[in-house]
């Protein structure tokens, strides 16, 4: 519809006389659209009112209106030229309404703060957008009783809203573009941390997880290992693909004597010294020192930290058997020629061992032989046995029953002889 009347002209005299305004048309929905001036003055007709939430307006060139207003007579020039605007749909209005019923409403500043955000492929961690991945994954609605929750590959850049998931276990954040480790406070029962793949640069506030177990921070920016000594149950610790350099990059290790896998592969360690601090936890088991330029610094690597690593069993890419242990240690102790008699011994002891073996196999195999002979002499015997019996019973049958029935024929045969004379 047109606008007119007084208030229409009232209006358009405003747009004439303040330029580079930009008037505002209102739909019936109650949005608002804003529409882009090319000259002073402007002339606002609506088509056929709106049409799928978008304005549409005519364009009209060197058209001279008159509007009176009192005794004044006003000449206004319209030059309307059609451009796209950014127009707030319906839903988007709708959304607005359902938040300020829920009390949970938040200004327009913020939600337009979210879009740029989400145009610049992050997403914020808001309660609606847990309960929806909650929704989707089939976990419970009610936050406190998911005791793991997968929010990885999301595109979330902060930590925050996950103070309702109080009964966490294990949490996924893999593959995000976190900066900070923050707003865990509530899960005290977090068992194990996976933060690898994000842009963090400091390892922090992990005081509240006193029962953590595992934590996977490999894949990002971080320079030195620190704030990990409030964890005192902490058994593996994931940080390769790092930035660590130095010896006291790591010297926050010697105060993490739980720690019993390690992962520090390709990283950018190069100072030998490093044993020193891994000589110091007492529990390590687990070492991964691959990708990193002080693998060729030290002389006989494997050898050394297995030497120096007593309770290691697990070194780079493959297993420190009981005897690469003592093997390593005999060449510590007197060179090359202790080490190869030392495998020598194991060799012999292995041989021997294996012919144990055999001559083990071989004799149950004697011995099952030896009894299933007993048993066919047994089935034998047996057998003879029932033969026996048999002809002594069948014995028995011709003198109990045949011969009496032979000796009766007979005397009826006799019986009958006479009594024919």
């Amino acid at each position: 519809m047109e606008t007119g009347g007084a208030a229409g002209a009232v209006e358009r005299r405003w747009a004439a006389r303040v330029p580079g305004e930009l008037p505002q048309a209102r739909c019936a929905a109650g949005r608002v659209v804003e529409v882009p001036l090319q000259s002073e003055s402007v002339e606002q007709r609506p088509k056929e009112g709106i049409k799928d939430g978008e304005a549409e307006f005519r364009r009209k060139e060197d058209i001279t209106n008159d509007y009176s207003s009192g005794d004044t007579l006003i000449g206004v020039k319209a030059d309307i030229q059609p451009e796209k605007k950014t127009v707030i749909s319906v839903s988007e209005t709708n959304e607005q309404n359902e938040q300020k019923l829920s009390g949970d409403h938040k200004p327009v500043a913020d939600l337009s703060m979210q879009k740029v955000e989400e145009t610049k492929g992050c997403s914020r961690m808001t309660k609606k957008a847990l309960q929806d991945i909650c929704k989707q994954q089939k976990l419970y609605l009610t936050p406190s009783l998911n005791d793991t929750l997968y929010l990885h590959y999301k595109g979330f850049d902060h930590l925050e809203n996950l103070e309702e998931y109080t009964g966490l276990k294990c949490l996924w954040l893999e593959c995000n573009g976190l900066t900070k480790i923050e707003n865990l406070e509530a899960q005290a029962e977090l068992r194990c941390l996976y933060l690898q793949l994000n842009l963090i640069s400091k390892i922090e506030n992990l005081e509240p997880l006193q029962k953590l177990d595992s934590l996977n921070i490999s894949n990002n920016y971080v320079k030195t290992i620190e704030n990990l000594s409030c964890l005192r149950v902490l058994h593996t610790l994931q940080i390769a693909h790092n930035r660590l350099q130095t010896v006291e990059d790591i010297q926050h290790l010697q105060e993490c004597p739980s720690i019993c896998v390690l992962d520090l592969s390709h990283n950018k360690l190069d100072d030998p010294q490093i044993i020193n601090v891994l000589e110091t936890m007492p529990d390590l088991r687990v070492l991964n020192l691959m990708g990193n330029e002080v693998r060729k610094k030290i002389a006989n690597y494997r050898k050394t930290l297995t030497v120096r690593l007593k309770q290691l069993t697990y070194l780079d890419d493959r297993p420190v058997f009981p005897k690469d242990r003592a093997c390593a240690e005999a060449w510590a102790k007197g060179g090359n020629k202790a080490e190869k008699e030392e495998r020598e011994k194991w060799e012999t002891r292995e041989r021997r061992k294996i012919q144990d073996s055999i001559d083990a196999l071989a004799a149950i195999r004697e011995k099952a032989e030896e009894k299933k002979r007993q048993m066919e002499q047994s089935v034998a015997h047996e057998k003879c046995e029932n033969i026996d019996i048999t002809k002594s019973l069948e014995g028995l049958w011709l003198q109990f029953w045949i011969k009496p029935l032979i000796v009766f024929a007979s005397s009826l045969t006799w019986s009958n002889g006479l009594n024919l004379l």
